[in-house]
């Protein structure tokens, strides 16, 4: 009896599997996001409010036209989740800051992404760990893409 030795996967089977996660996450995401009465690119915006961010960096971010970022933080801002305020190095930039509320909620979006925590539930301590190390490799080649 000859010993196989499985072949590792191709980069095409990772980048699959990676892209099905990201998919799952994201329809997670959107999902708890709905229940708070967001739409998936308002919970977007929120969960990328660390600090202050200016409006044309938003764009950025998401992704968008500016004149998208505006419709969307003018509803988080009517909810009372985000604020305006003049950026304190050019009067003329507008940033977006998230308030106490809009931070809470975005916590409490995370926190109850049910599917995404069971998936995570089937890994012990040294598996989360590790994948996490992983993961944190990849990210700076794939980050900040133009």
């Amino acid at each position: 009896m000859t010993g196989t030795t499985p072949q590792p996967p191709s980069k095409a089977q990772l980048l699959e599997l990676v892209a099905a996660l990201g998919t799952a996450q994201w329809q997670d995401f959107a999902a708890t996001a709905a229940r708070h009465g967001l739409t998936s690119v308002q919970a977007k915006l929120l969960a990328q409010l660390k600090g202050p961010v200016p409006m044309r960096g938003l764009a950025t971010l998401l992704v968008c036209d500016a004149s998208n970022v505006t419709g969307i933080v003018d509803r988080l801002e009517a909810r009372g989740l985000v604020r305006r305020e003049p950026d304190p190095s050019d009067r003329r930039v507008k940033n977006v800051v998230a308030t106490d509320e809009g931070r809470e909620t975005i916590r409490r979006v995370r926190a109850e992404m049910q599917a995404t925590h069971s998936a995570l539930d089937a890994l012990d301590e040294a598996e989360r760990t590790t994948l996490y190390g992983l993961l944190d490799r990849l990210r700076p080649g794939l980050e900040h893409r133009a």
